[in-house]
């Protein structure tokens, strides 16, 4: 994804700021998973999470990623002496000519089947994968700040839309749109791939697990976490490039457009209004998509 390879892109923010997975959804995977476990590879592995994640159950995992400064990342985050079995490379989903016929187990990707092309991914991964092998891939889209519906309906306004004020126009398409259907679009071909399973989940704001299907992702944060997080998105990346003399006011400069964002959520949601406020902690949950198929 061209945005992850920018210069301006923070790749070390991404790493800190993104929501990590939890056991559960490994279980998941692994339950559905069948025969040996010699190879995994991670497509799109960013900075490298499920790659260390699944090196525990792996013989060798293998994450690649197209962008240098994610390939720089997850090294970074890997020391080889704690993680001897796993390789990271500089390379495009869609090809990986390193790898021999029905040599791998399992293929994953998290957060990042959205990006590839699947006229060119799926022959290359039905090549790789061995019979019986495992497709898993899973995404998610906007977090919604479950205890506060106003401030989810002011999140949705500015990351949805076409005004170029805002972040809707910025983010990549069709990406963006794949993972917000929660990767609905992504059709393992039946020819050649079977058990095809999906598992959803669409956040509620009424509180915690008010949503509908199977909650994976949820975290505790603070309001300062989740603005930090909100700058690892690809469309404030792009923001910024098109506004470059707004600038954060943790930076220095008299705010950005997230700094506007949450202003609005401010003045609608008076717990958010005291002193100190950037501390206050909110549960924040994220819709989303899990896709499992078993190579025929």
């Amino acid at each position: 994804m061209a945005e992850f390879a920018k210069a301006t892109f923070s790749h070390a923010s991404y790493a800190a700021f993104r929501p990590a997975y939890p056991a559960d959804l490994y279980e998941t995977i692994l339950a559905y998973h069948r025969g040996p476990r010699s190879l995994c590879v991670d497509l799109g592995t960013g900075h490298g999470l499920v790659a260390r994640t699944l090196s525990l159950d792996f013989h060798k995992v293998l994450g690649t990623d197209p962008s240098p400064g994610m390939i720089q990342q997850a090294r970074s985050l890997t020391p080889r002496e704690q993680f001897t079995n796993v390789i990271f490379d500089e390379a495009l989903a869609e090809s990986m000519p390193s790898l021999r016929d029905s040599s791998v187990d399992m293929v994953v990707a998290a957060q990042a089947a959205h990006w590839f092309d699947y006229t060119k991914l799926f022959p290359e991964i039905e090549r790789v994968v061995r019979k019986g092998g495992t497709l898993a891939f899973w995404g998610y889209g906007d977090h919604a700040f479950v205890d506060f519906p106003q401030a989810t309906n002011i999140l949705k306004h500015y990351t949805d839309g076409n005004d170029t004020s805002l972040l809707g126009p910025y983010w990549s398409q069709p990406g963006r749109s794949i993972v917000v259907d929660k990767l609905r679009a992504i059709q393992p071909p039946s020819e050649t791939w079977e058990d095809v399973t999906r598992t959803e989940y669409e956040p509620g704001v009424k509180g915690t697990r008010s949503g509908t299907g199977t909650m994976y992702l949820h975290k505790r944060l603070t309001l300062n976490d989740c603005m930090k997080y909100v700058r690892t998105w690809s469309s404030f990346n792009t923001w910024q490039e098109k506004h470059p003399k707004a600038q954060s006011k943790d930076s220095g400069g008299s705010g950005d457009i997230v700094d506007e964002m949450f202003n609005r959520m401010r003045s609608v949601e008076p717990e958010w209004q005291s002193d100190g406020w950037e501390e206050t902690e909110v549960e924040v949950e994220w819709p989303m998509g899990v896709l499992l198929a078993r190579k025929r």
